[in-house]
């Protein structure tokens, strides 16, 4: 269930802050668009209306009289307004500057003569150049006897006050989606967690109901006098007891699992120990199933947990491992620190894994090997009981195999 509640704030959080995302560098990418298209727009409209002669007629001239073209320093075109930016036409005789034209309203802090020499210096002729708009100083248009220049300090100024606007409405939003998130996933998943915690109540309800009628046949089997004709179905019904035992304590230990660990049951508890500890106790059996247990355990780990879970959780891979392992190989577990986590591994060699049933095998119930499991009274609850305890202490397990091996890890 916590499964799937993360993975439907992931999904709804993602695509929420992926349209946020969207909608900013939309915003800011129109603006920059918008601005770079009319600074060169500028550039063009200079350059061309500087390169033309323009007709202007003399103050006596007669109706019939045509009038004369004039050069682009006179009167029509020294008085052009460019409104959306501050414009300069620079004036060039003999790589010097001659006069400054001034197209809008003038600032104060922008020294169009020093930046055409600076252009000058470092471009040749016939150079059209917008730099990046964030950080440029200015663009301009450098032909063969003028240069026009674009102030584009202040458009700098716009499109920075801009994206920070925007940046921070966006960090802003950002909270907003993730409490959002929050309580859309809370509804979303509601039917999905009233019928898990159906199910997991009944699970429990059945298991400890379960309990007492068992213990009462187990009882009674011991007390049966057995001869030849009965000893069979004795042994058969102590067996298969002992199977329902197993898989009811089984069935309340996920039920206990499922529902977390409170806060008041976690202590700093060595690890190392616990692993230690664990690995010590099955070597008996792993002697018996002809499999050795190697460990690799760095000491003095320690870490906020619930011992009885930790116990739990070793034993199972450990378990798990002889189980599965082939005659005269040996099991390898392992606990170190890896930078900020705690891994714990647990290598045997054996029957692999099949490929595409490595996350299925932590599911409740499932047995790859059906037959074999029924023989081994194994009902597929070990690894989910394992994935509920990592869970419980944010961490993850996996499983693969290759080259022979099976390996479990588990982060903490």
């Amino acid at each position: 269930m916590k499964e799937l509640s993360r993975k439907v704030f992931l999904l709804i959080f993602g695509i929420m802050l992926l349209v946020l995302l969207a909608t900013v560098i939309f915003l800011n990418v129109q603006s920059y668009n918008r601005e770079y298209e009319g600074i060169r727009r500028s550039l063009n409209i200079m350059d061309d209306r500087g390169n033309r002669f323009i007709p202007d007629r003399k103050p006596d001239a007669e109706p019939g009289d045509k009038p004369e073209e004039t050069e682009p320093d006179q009167k029509s075109f020294e008085n052009m307004m460019i409104m959306d930016q501050d414009v300069y036409t620079v004036e060039l005789s003999d790589g010097n500057v001659v006069r400054v034209l001034k197209h809008g309203n003038e600032t104060q802090d922008f020294d169009a003569t020093q930046a055409a020499e600076e252009i000058m210096e470092s471009y040749s002729q016939d150079t059209l150049r917008v730099d990046n708009l964030y950080s440029s100083d200015y663009a301009f248009n450098y032909s063969a006897n003028r240069i026009v220049i674009v102030n584009t300090g202040d458009t700098s100024d716009k499109l920075m006050k801009l994206l920070l606007i925007t940046s921070g409405v966006f960090l802003v939003m950002v909270g907003v989606i993730y409490f959002l998130s929050k309580v859309i996933t809370g509804w979303i998943t509601k039917p999905a967690r009233d019928a898990f915690d159906k199910q997991r109540e009944f699970i429990a309800d059945a298991s400890h109901e379960l309990k007492t009628p068992l213990a009462v046949i187990m009882a009674s089997s011991d007390e049966i006098k057995t001869d030849e004709e009965n000893s069979k179905y004795i042994e058969n019904i102590k067996f298969e007891s002992d199977r329902m035992s197993k898989l009811i304590s089984g069935m309340l230990d996920l039920s206990k699992m499922e529902d977390g660990v409170t806060r008041a049951e976690q202590k700093e508890e060595n690890l190392s120990k616990i692993v230690e500890k664990a690995a010590l106790v099955f070597e008996g059996m792993a002697y018996e199933n002809g499999v050795m247990i190697e460990t690799d355990i760095q000491e003095g780990l320690t870490k906020k947990c619930s011992k009885e879970e930790m116990e739990k959780l070793v034993s199972t891979l450990i378990d798990n491992a002889i189980k599965h392992s082939y005659k005269d190989t040996s099991i390898q577990v392992s606990l170190k620190r890896v930078k900020s986590k705690t891994v714990l591994k647990v290598v045997n060699t054996g029957d692999p894994i099949k490929e595409g049933e490595e996350e299925k095998i932590f599911e409740r119930f499932y047995r790859s090997d059906k037959s074999r499991s029924r023989s081994e009274n194994r009902y597929g609850l070990g690894l989910a009981i394992a994935k509920s305890i990592v869970q419980n202490h944010n961490g993850t397990i996996k499983a693969r195999s290759e080259d022979g091996k099976t390996i479990f890890t588990v982060e903490l």
